[in-house]
């Protein structure tokens, strides 16, 4: 039986919310689900990258007192806020930099499921590896990043802007390398997506404007809120589950998704 695109938008975005902030890349799972639904036209880029704003909005409810912490310690100067909101934006500006002059390529990727069974594959690799090679470290926090542990941070995101790599997995894995903690390098991936999605949102619905009609912006209006709720559950649950057990989970997980999914691609 056929799925209508509303059932469609709502599953692509239950996916989304549950992908968006553990390291098996959300677009990833965006791409390969479409392409199994059949989710396709001119504005399904535009929602694969649209409705991730729905996610990013569970981070801001589920942190809106540390949000509202820091806009009240940079209003009264406090060295806390600064250096947390120095290091956001020094996270932030490389994805911005690579993604306007990108982003015809990225949009391309976009339409490429067999780079993201691929890409799924190598990342879970690199996830296991860089997981038996850090040491355990001391819990510290975003405001004690140095500048250039947070730049550093932000030139690997970049990385995730090829499909399957995973923006969560590209900066907490980065982090980890730079000695940050498990914890922190979580939080920071969380702190990260909020200026990082919300400007690829705003930048894709533009660029996209004159292929995009009602019914698309109905679609990702439903995309949006379903992809809100689910994120609300996973990151209120993945600081501590990543706490104790890690991510290598997470990278089996990534093996045997890309395995599969490769498998199905070339064989269908």
């Amino acid at each position: 039986m056929e799925l209508t695109p509303l059932l469609q938008a709502f599953l692509l975005g239950l996916v989304e919310g549950l992908t968006e902030f553990i390291p098996v890349s959300s677009t990833g799972h965006l791409i390969l689900g479409a392409e199994l639904l059949g989710f396709k036209g001119e504005g399904s880029a535009a929602f694969k990258i649209a409705i991730q704003l729905g996610a990013i909005l569970a981070v801001m409810v589920v942190y809106w007192s540390r949000f509202w912490g820091v806009a009240r310690g940079l209003l009264g100067r406090d060295a806390g806020a600064i250096a947390f909101t120095r290091n956001i934006i020094l996270g932030f500006v490389p994805a911005m930099l690579v993604g306007v002059v990108a982003y015809e390529g990225i949009r391309a990727l976009l339409n490429s499921p067999e780079t993201v069974a691929v890409a799924l594959i190598v990342g879970g690799i690199a996830i296991l590896l860089i997981e038996r090679s850090i040491p355990v470290r001391v819990e510290g926090s975003v405001e004690e990043l140095g500048w250039k542990t947070a730049g550093g941070i932000g030139i690997v995101q970049c990385l995730a802007m090829v499909p399957g790599v995973s923006r969560s997995g590209a900066t907490i894995m980065g982090a980890l390398l730079m000695g940050v903690d498990r914890r922190t390098a979580a939080e920071f991936s969380f702190f990260l997506a909020v200026p990082t999605m919300s400007a690829a949102t705003v930048y894709a619905l533009w660029q996209e404007r004159d292929v995009l009609d009602f019914n698309d912006m109905t679609l990702i209006g439903v995309g949006f809120v379903t992809a809100f709720l689910a994120a609300l559950l996973v990151v209120r649950w993945l600081v501590g589950f990543v706490s104790r057990h890690g991510f290598a989970p997470f990278a089996w997980y990534r093996i045997i998704l890309g395995s599969v999914s490769l498998v199905w691609l070339m064989t269908r």
